[in-house]
């Protein structure tokens, strides 16, 4: 089993169709790719990377801006044996070399557009002069990895305040089955656009490895990102599916002229990153006339739980566990393994044997080995599931704020603004701010003497931790609520 071979062969695609195709500014076509054109190049850099020496398994850290050469040596390097490692172009440098310290890279590729590490001592660095070289050999096979070998590993906002790392299989492939009928309800004549860049893992899964394993058409678009000019993409592209976090759905319909006569060809949105709000998914609905299909889902597994073509929706509810995957809601209070009743509210678990499920934290067996309940793999998300099977999101159990579709530990952003020598207390979290939208928020307590200067900590704050992560909010207070332990009470700032 290896993952690249399986989502370029899997549907025996005519290869003369289009695997992919970018879209630049009004819609005109940058690039186009047929499946013989991508397979080609994809094994092209595997045979340079394979030439390079590096042992299977070695991983390669991608810092690359928003081109088909991310998805070309990110499946090239899977296609060697190798363990590409997406990031996004949002990164510091500082946040970089956490990444590559922790994961140990052997090998960096760049294009020259986004930050770097700043230690790259005993790494091999190929830049942008050199990447295009990658695809000039002839092409390389595809390595005979294992179903249990690592084929990904995407970093996480991790609880200690530093990235955790998440290792996916080449079996993670297989297990994005259920999605095809369970969410898309894809097939060889649909085209996917996409609104993410092609390094963030929701737009890697979601808008090239199932359009792929599918035969269908990947769609995507490089140009600026103002919310009105979606329908017209949509609409030059020829769009089936589109997919994106709810808040693109919300600045579509505020900023863009749709209508029922929009887009045309668009079958049906599909949603994930965000919970979707039953007011968003009724205008939507109204003004388009289309359905808008939501997914639950997770770095650890993807997508498990959605509506679709064949799972109707419940406003409120993000669907039902798709076919063939095994959930259930346990205690939150104890640790027992038996699953609660319908309507009760517990931690949603997803059972072990699930092939989309993680390998593990990476080099971190406690974490891996406390989100584990016997069989069960704790998802960190309150829930209750109701006689008909569908799934009610009740938050997290922990801290982990959403950003926008991006998974944030307070932690992380904490351990930035504390080095600020200005900041006595620190503490962050996500604070509604109406309409279904949260904002990260900083609550600051200043040492004696210091300034309120917002612009300072934005720009400290700026230099530290991508634009994603980042506070929008800073407030000013002069103690932090705790527990009698001493611990701060994040959730008692919500309300503040």
């Amino acid at each position: 089993m290896n993952l690249a071979r399986y989502c370029l062969t899997n549907a025996d695609p005519d290869l003369n169709a289009e695997a992919l195709v970018v879209l630049g500014p009004g819609g005109a076509v940058k690039e186009s790719w047929t499946y013989a054109e991508m397979q080609d190049a994809i094994l092209r850099v595997a045979g340079s990377l394979a030439g390079l020496g590096f042992a299977q398994g070695e991983r390669v850290l991608l810092r690359m801006g928003h081109t088909s050469d991310f998805p070309i040596v990110f499946f090239g390097a899977i296609a060697a044996g190798l363990v590409p490692i997406p990031t996004s172009g949002m990164l510091t440098a500082e946040e970089c070399d956490r990444i590559l310290q922790d994961s140990d890279a052997a090998l960096i590729v760049h294009d020259g557009t986004v930050s770097l590490p700043a230690d790259l001592e005993g790494r091999t660095v190929i830049d942008a002069d050199e990447l295009s070289r990658l695809k000039s050999p002839d092409p390389g096979q595809f390595a005979e990895t294992a179903d249990d070998d690592p084929a990904f590993l995407v970093y996480t906002s991790g609880t200690s305040g530093s990235p955790k790392g998440v290792l996916h299989a080449q079996r993670s492939a297989i297990g994005r089955r259920p999605m095809y009928a369970g969410w898309y309800g894809i097939s060889p004549a649909d085209r996917l656009l996409h609104a993410g860049a092609f390094n963030w893992t929701y737009t890697l899964g979601v808008g090239l490895m199932d359009p792929w394993a599918n035969g269908a058409t990947s769609v995507v678009y490089d140009g600026p990102r103002d919310p009105h000019v979606w329908p017209q993409l949509m609409e030059a592209a020829k769009a089936t599916l589109f997919a994106a976090v709810p808040s693109l759905y919300r600045r579509i319909l505020k900023y863009a002229d749709v209508s029922k006569g929009s887009f045309p060809a668009l079958r049906h949105g599909l949603t994930a990153g965000e919970a979707l709000s039953p007011a968003l998914h009724e205008d939507w609905v109204r003004h388009t006339g289309r359905q808008l299909y939501e997914a639950l889902g997770m770095s650890e597994i993807s997508t498990y739980i959605s509506s679709g073509p064949d799972t109707p929706t419940k406003p409120g509810s993000p669907g039902k566990a798709q076919a063939g995957r095994k959930i259930a809601i346990l205690s939150s209070q104890t640790d027992d393994r038996q699953p609660l009743k319908a309507g009760e509210t517990g931690l949603l678990a997803v059972h072990g044997s699930d092939p989309g499920l993680m390998l593990g934290y990476w080099r971190r067996p406690d974490d891996t080995a406390s989100v584990f309940r016997g069989d069960w793999f704790l998802t960190g998300d309150l829930a209750r599931i109701d006689e008909d099977g569908y799934v009610w999101y009740g938050g997290r159990s922990d801290d982990v704020m959403n950003a926008f579709g991006y998974r944030v530990a307070p932690q992380e952003v904490e351990l930035a603004l504390s080095a600020h020598p200005d900041v006595a207390e620190v503490a962050v979290t996500d604070v509604p701010a109406g309409n279904g939208i949260s904002l990260v928020t900083a609550f600051i307590v200043l040492r004696e003497g210091a300034a309120r200067d917002e612009s300072a900590l934005g720009e400290f704050a700026a230099a530290r931790l991508a634009e994603y992560k980042r506070p929008k909010v800073y407030r000013f207070v002069d103690a932090l609520p705790r527990t009698a332990s001493g611990k701060v009470l994040r959730r008692a700032l919500k309300g503040n």
